[in-house]
């Protein structure tokens, strides 16, 4: 089967007809053939699209060409055939709608023709994109450009613009107008196109105007001469506008100009100085006053239009034609007393002349305000102790009228004695004492009231508040007196609350604040007590010598500053496992409450091992300065002494001096008293300390032993307030240091000794305490006299003829095992 196979792409347009032989050979001997002719014609398809003569083709044609005028003949071709070389012509969607509208395309032909008249003015020139197309999807494209020729139809056009502005249509121009005063620009226009829009500019006649050329369509209409209103009021100038076509077109406008009289008069006021007073709260549109003025000119220029400055205020309106002057508020005082303003006064003249005027407004007084107080409300604080009829506060108190109207008066409502005021200052003194304790505040009113005929009047709150002063000293509830004790067992712990002090203070603040501290009888350092809580608590162990009815003189200070106060309470602590007889611990608490009581050897307020290092070697120091000074003083006054003073002294010695032991105490004591009243010298010792030096070989005592003498009586209505500058040391009274100073507080001799005294086991040493020591001792019949000011001194003791001693041993710990005595005796 014979196959003919297309090798390349064919072209019909190139070659349609191909014509060849075709051979055909069998395979035998000899071998034979045959041949025919074979023709192929090469069939057409629409491979081709249309191509257009000229792609750009640019005619022009007059704007008067009639319709149906033939515009251009567009040609195109196709290399196809038959239905493939159909063209058919239409226009693009970009055309115009304009150029649509104008011009008609034949489809078939491609004759372009104008469809309606054409105008240059409107468009000058048309693109019309033309397309050709054979049925494919790729038209061919010619653009045709149509210019559009200008005819002389068209007449000029004039276009006024006033520099002036008119008034219903007319200029108006004063008779003193200058030269060269510009009225109009006038602009002249021509549609048409070259020389056919070339357009001149002119008046018709002679006129005091003239047209300056400004650009080539464009002229200034301006005065050349001087106007004169009484020779010609009116001009009416007629513009012409003509172009350069053949035949020339033009056109005409008219401009109406009238001459204005001058106003050359302004108004006068008949006077300059406008002068008013009128009384506040006036009804408003009352009529002040009326101003008028006079113009020498006519007409409306003599017309005058009355007017308020700019400075007027909006209280006040003035009717422009009758000048009638009102105030259209009601008028105050107190905001504004005076008001000063300037009044116009205007002709209708072109431009207006306008003449001004001063007016003074005086707003007169009317009671019509009450006081004011400066607050509503006044609140004072004034410390307690503030001094009867001293200055509380001041109140202050406005009023904005004037005069008597603003004198105002002050006084407090309701027959309060306890305050005044001053009517005219406001300042408010008490008539009484403040105690912040019974009255914490006052409160009253006080009233203001002018001096109208018909008077105003007000009332202010004021709140006196007392301020807490420090003058309430802690008053103790628990215990509630002196005389209570309470039992303490031996077996009690370390750190166990054995106790708790209760006190109070009726200030405020930190004047209500208590701190409590141990000030007396904690000899042996067996209690301690929390200064916040007052709990007293165990701090050692209790030994036997511990048992027995221990005296704690327990101080509660407050906070307050500048100065604290403080009160002392006795805190009777009977340690024993129980009480057998009650009665008898009464009569003992209510016969020791008249003993002094002793210093501590330490307080709760503790003081730091530095500072009770330096009070050691201090009082080490003092006390070996003291004893060296004592000796050589007693070894003086034993050189002087008569041998009948030497013997009683003697006497004395071996009755007193000698410390017994405590178990004979008592005894001893008696023998003491009973020698004492039959020998009773003049020059007793007023302050004596015995130390007792024993040594470790004593049979009786194993340890050293100190005993104190201390006559001193606490009375509970001596504690007081402390006064520190009259203290002169710089040791606080909580922590007295007994051994800072030593001297006499006598003017006897500070110490007598006998030559039989045993040296080398007893010292005796007299001790004169600082001013702020608490403990004061004396012998046994001598009166004493403190002359400290402390509150737990005592002005004088006094024994009677009958007397006798009631030892009351407290031991102290020590290290090493030595043990220090203090007796306390005191005359019942």
């Amino acid at each position: 089967m014979p196959q003919l196979i297309v090798q390349k792409e064919l072209d019909r347009e190139e070659k349609d007809t191909y014509v060849m032989k075709v051979k055909v050979e069998d395979g035998g001997f000899p071998q034979r053939s045959s041949t025919a002719i074979l023709q192929v014609n090469v069939a057409d398809t629409n491979d081709n699209r249309p191509v257009f003569k000229e792609n750009e083709i640019e005619v022009s044609i007059p704007e008067n060409a009639p319709v149906g005028t033939s515009v251009t003949q567009l040609h195109a071709t196709d290399a196809d055939i038959g239905e493939n070389a159909k063209i058919h012509f239409y226009f693009s969607n970009l055309v115009s709608n304009i150029a649509k509208r104008l011009f008609h395309l034949n489809t078939t032909t491609g004759l372009i023709t104008i469809k309606e008249p054409l105008d240059r003015e409107e468009s000058p020139n048309h693109k019309l994109l033309v397309l050709a197309s054979d049925g494919g999807l790729m038209p061919a494209r010619a653009m045709v450009i149509v210019n559009v020729t200008d005819i002389n139809d068209n007449v000029p056009s004039i276009d006024i613009r006033y520099i002036i502005n008119p008034i219903n249509g007319t200029v108006v121009l004063s008779e003193n107008a200058p030269l060269n005063t510009k009225i109009a620009l006038i602009t002249v226009t021509d549609k048409d196109a070259d020389h056919n829009s070339r357009v001149t500019c002119f008046t018709d006649h002679d006129v005091p105007f003239r047209l300056r050329p400004v650009f080539s369509n464009q002229f200034l209409l301006e005065t050349a001469a001087y106007l004169d209103y009484e020779s010609t009021r009116e001009y009416a100038i007629k513009l012409l506008a003509a172009d350069a076509g053949k035949p020339p077109l033009n056109q005409s406008s008219m401009l109406l100009v009238k001459v204005k009289d001058e106003n050359d008069n302004a108004p006068v006021f008949t006077q300059p100085f406008i002068s008013i007073s009128v009384p506040e709260n006036n009804s408003p549109g009352a009529q002040l006053t009326k101003i008028s003025a006079t113009d020498a000119d006519t007409g409306r220029n003599a017309e005058i239009s009355y007017l308020l400055g700019i400075d007027a205020p909006s209280e006040f309106n003035l009717d422009h034609r009758t000048g009638i002057l009102t105030a259209v508020k009601k008028l105050d005082r107190e905001k504004q007393e005076k008001y000063s303003f300037t009044v116009l006064a205007k002709d209708n003249g072109i431009p207006p002349l306008i003449t001004n005027a001063t007016v003074l407004v005086t707003v007169l007084d009317q009671n019509d305000n009450s006081p004011i107080f400066t607050h509503n409300e006044y609140n004072f604080y004034v410390p307690e102790n503030l001094p009867r009829h001293g200055t509380v506060g001041l109140i202050t108190v406005t009023d904005p009228d004037y005069g008597e109207n603003s004198a105002v008066t002050l006084s407090i409502l309701d027959v309060n004695d306890d305050f005044t005021i001053d009517p005219q200052s406001g300042v408010i003194r008490p008539n009484i004492s403040f105690d912040r304790e019974k009255q914490e505040s006052y409160t009253f009113y006080v009233k203001a009231e002018d001096g109208g005929r018909v008077s105003h009047s007000s009332t202010a709150k004021v709140t006196i508040n007392v301020v807490d002063v420090n003058d309430n000293k802690p008053v103790f509830l628990v215990p509630s007196s002196n005389y209570s004790y309470e039992l303490v067992l031996p077996s009690t712990n370390p750190g166990t609350v054995i106790f708790t002090v209760v006190a109070i203070d009726n200030d405020t603040g930190m004047n209500a604040e208590l701190h409590y501290s141990i000030v007396g009888g904690n000899t042996r350092g067996l209690f301690i007590i929390d200064q916040i809580t007052g709990n007293i608590t165990m701090k050692e162990k209790c030994v036997i010598a511990d048992l027995g009815l221990h005296r704690l003189a327990i101080k509660a200070k407050d906070l307050g500053q500048p100065d604290s106060l403080f009160t002392v309470v006795i805190v009777n602590l009977f340690v024993n496992e129980s009480v057998t007889n009650a009665t008898l611990i009464h009569e003992l608490v209510r016969k020791n409450i008249e003993t002094p009581v002793t210093q501590n050897i330490e307080t709760a307020d503790a003081s730091s091992p530095t500072s009770d290092y330096v009070k050691i070697m201090v009082a080490i120091v003092a006390g070996t300065i003291t004893v060296i000074l004592v000796i050589f003083i007693t070894a003086v006054v034993r050189c002087r002494q008569s041998p009948h003073l030497k013997a009683a002294q003697k006497n004395k010695q071996n009755s007193e001096w000698v410390t017994p032991n405590p178990e004979n105490r008592q005894m001893i004591m008696m023998k003491k008293k009973k020698k004492k009243k039959k020998h009773a010298p003049k020059n007793l010792l007023l302050n004596f300390v015995t130390i007792e030096d024993t040594k470790a070989d004593d049979a009786d005592n194993d340890g050293n032993s100190v005993t104190l003498d201390l006559p001193i009586e606490l009375e509970e209505q001596t504690i007081g307030k402390y006064n520190w500058g009259t203290t002169p040391t710089t040791f606080k009274p909580d922590s007295p240091d007994l051994a800072r100073h030593y001297k006499s507080a006598s003017p006897q001799p500070t110490f007598q000794i006998q030559p039989e005294t045993p040296l080398n086991s007893k010292h005796h040493i007299i001790q004169e305490l600082p001013l702020d020591n608490t403990f004061v001792a004396c012998d046994s019949i001598s009166k004493c006299s403190s002359s400290s000011s402390d509150p737990y001194s005592v002005s004088e003791c006094s024994y009677p003829v009958t007397t006798f001693k009631t030892p009351v041993s407290v031991h102290t710990r020590l290290t090493d095992s030595r043990t220090s005595t203090i007796e306390i005796c005191s005359e019942i």
